[in-house]
């Protein structure tokens, strides 16, 4: 897309924005972005067909629009909207979609995954699903988190949240997938938030089940009071920082990069 908007305007490329990153292999369906144009090319009626002209076949622009003022495609966003789709048992995946749904080889129990997910909901230190990156916190609030199984019998995982730090979905995922398979208890993910550190013995699953569906935003007029919360560093209420949080902060300002995003490369 950079490259793109570099062609249109014939100088280097802006730079890009976007909403959510996320790692090699995983699709994303309702991406937003920004960059900051020239205002005659932001108004070019021409625009999107130009760009679409431009990138390669799975990359599509939906729509582009002058963004109102205090908008930023990544910390302005309230939440994220990502869904995990698998066929489970004997069945094999349609093959014309085996880019985009996991094929396991096992039933899964769609009743008991159900029950893993409730503990999961709230804001919690998900660090034990987390590949951690150095300065930026593991806490996160999940607003949506279940299964069910459409009309095609695929099970589909939604999960939306304010962020998701690295691997965190997949690693949700994984952990509820030892669960529908009845090698752990129901409450064995919502157990692991009180680790304090990766566990190892939560599965990643493959990246192109993955799809990030939807970004949330505020109206208009609370864009830029959201990027000050988005932006400031979290802990969990009620809870003292620990030394780590601690040594992030000086009278009251976030000395690292703001950890309230989708980490870099994504949430995997």
């Amino acid at each position: 897309m950079q490259d793109a908007l570099g062609v249109v305007l014939r100088a280097a490329p802006p730079r890009l924005q976007v909403a959510g990153r996320t790692d090699a292999g995983v699709h994303a369906r309702g991406q937003v972005a920004h960059a900051d144009l020239p205002a005659a090319v932001a108004a070019d009626r021409l625009l999107l067909r130009r760009l679409n002209g431009l990138l390669p076949d799975d990359v599509r622009v939906r729509a582009v629009a002058v963004a109102p003022p205090g908008f930023d495609a990544r910390f302005s966003a309230l939440a994220r909207t990502y869904r995990y789709r698998i066929v489970d048992g004997p069945q094999a995946v349609d093959p014309l979609r085996r880019r985009e749904v996991l094929s396991w080889p096992r039933p899964l129990g769609l009743e008991v995954m159900q029950a893993a997910c409730a503990p999961l909901l709230g804001e919690h230190d998900f660090v034990a699903f987390c590949r951690r990156r150095e300065g930026a916190t593991t806490i996160r609030r999940v607003l949506e988190l279940g299964w069910e199984r459409d009309a095609d019998g695929v099970l589909v995982l939604t999960v939306r949240a304010d962020a998701f730090c690295h691997s965190m979905v997949r690693s949700l995922v994984g952990a509820l997938l030892a669960v529908g398979e009845g090698r752990r208890e129901p409450d064995w993910p919502g157990s692991l938030l009180s680790w304090g550190r990766r566990a190892d013995a939560i599965p990643v699953v493959p990246p192109h089940g993955l799809v990030l569906e939807h970004v949330a935003y505020p109206p208009d007029e609370e864009l830029l009071a959201r990027q000050a919360v988005t932006r400031s560093l979290r802990h969990l209420t009620g809870q003292p920082m620990n030394r780590e949080q601690a040594l992030m902060m000086r009278g009251g300002e976030a000395l690292v990069e703001p950890p309230g995003d989708v980490e870099p490369p994504g949430v995997g």
